[in-house]
């Protein structure tokens, strides 16, 4: 064997596939084995094989369990189970070649205990029959599809929850595929954005939704939809929110319409919105063409509820706001305002409540007027008893 060709293929297929080179020593020694068995062993045997890459030599060795007398049954036992058919869960059936017997072991490991695995070594072989180097190399690609498969499982579940970019390779139904590397990522249409249409060769940075183990290997599941994604965006166009400067606090969005999006900073000399925006708004723009034209409120973070509704329906201006009972506000504006506060069939009102959690009723100061006139009307007295007149009779 040309070991330095041999060592040189093996490091070609781990940098190939991505995968460790144990992983890959680790196939072949399994598909050797099984070329081994396949050749000079017997049915039921472990068989186990040590490459060593840089001699080029192959240890065997066959694996067995070590039992006792207590840990098999007995003949009468299994005649036994025969009629009844119920086994116990702690005993097993003899096999010669899986097991052997306590007092024979130690003949071979004085130290060896029942319960434990004992290695026999085997010898060495190097001529192997044609079924036998084909039953090989199908383990050897098996394995190494395994290893990959692995490889870019881990791969991506360690982007989980990050922003990737991603090449629209095709659109089958409702899903579309992208290339992402590694693998072949899918966009299902629920994570799409609505109204946002995609082409083969289109470039799109798309967020790592999940990784599930399918069939046919790891599915990278993406989305265009999910809040984060926008987040994700600002973090890479704006350093102050990277580098934790600047906080996103909370999120609110509709896909491919709008989103809301509550900034803070714990530094004073750092404004948090004029750090999102970028000057002449050149960050934010960036975002938004990233997200097709989505519009994009950047309000300022309050730990005072009342101030963070208020701003929080921006770009709306906010004359009063009143806490109410259950998590409820009133947000008073001004009747030329009050179209902008609760926006295009109740949009900018919706994405407030979503982004503080407050459910929100937006007047005008005219509308509270009457709201309260009404309440006192429903305050009615209680009627007062009159006494009742005796009639005379004349």
């Amino acid at each position: 064997m040309d070991i330095k060709t041999f060592t040189s293929a093996i490091a070609q297929i781990a940098e190939e596939k991505s995968i460790s080179l144990e992983k890959v020593l680790d196939s072949i020694e399994t598909a050797i084995a099984a070329a081994y068995k396949k050749d000079y062993g017997e049915k039921g045997q472990l068989i186990k094989a040590k490459l060593e890459p840089e001699s080029g030599k192959v240890k065997f060795w066959q694996v067995k369990l070590v039992v006792d007398k207590k840990m098999i049954y007995s003949d009468e036992e299994l005649e036994k189970l025969k009629t009844e058919n119920k086994e116990e869960p702690e005993k097993i059936r003899f096999n010669p070649e899986k097991h052997i017997m306590y007092d024979e072991a130690k003949k071979i490991n004085a130290k060896i205990k029942p319960g434990k695995e004992l290695n026999i070594v085997l010898e060495s072989k190097k001529d192997y029959g044609r079924i036998a180097a084909q039953t090989a190399k199908q383990v050897i690609i098996q394995k190494i599809r395994e290893a990959e498969r692995e490889s870019i499982s881990e791969e991506y579940k360690s982007k989980q929850g990050e922003i990737i970019s991603g090449i629209v390779q095709r659109i089958e139904g409702r899903n579309v595929f992208l290339d992402i590397g590694k693998t072949l990522g899918i966009l299902p249409r629920e994570e799409q954005v609505p109204g946002e249409f995609y082409r083969p060769g289109q470039r799109l940075k798309v967020y790592v939704l999940k990784v599930e183990q399918i069939a046919k290997g790891p599915a990278v599941f993406l989305s265009r939809a999910y809040p984060k994604l926008v987040s994700k965006l600002f973090e890479l166009e704006v350093p102050e929110i990277s580098s934790g400067q600047v906080q996103i606090k909370s999120i609110a969005r509709e896909p491919g319409s709008r989103t809301k999006i509550a900034v803070a900073s714990d530094k004073k000399e750092i404004d948090p919105i004029g750090s999102a925006v970028g000057q002449k708004g050149t960050r934010v723009m960036s975002v938004i063409n990233e997200l097709g034209g989505e519009k994009i409120d950047i309000i300022a973070y309050s730990d005072d509820p009342e101030k963070y509704i208020a701003n929080s329906l921006s770009p709306a201006k906010v004359l009063e706001v009143k806490q109410l009972p259950k998590n409820k506000a009133l947000a008073i504006v001004a009747e030329d305002q009050l179209s902008l506060a609760i926006g295009k069939e109740g949009q900018n009102v919706r994405l407030a409540a979503k982004l503080t959690g407050w459910k929100i009723d937006v007047r005008s100061p005219e509308e509270q007027i009457k709201e309260v006139k009404k309440e006192k009307k429903k305050v009615v007295k209680k009627p007062t008893k009159s006494k009742k007149t005796k009639s005379k009779k004349i």
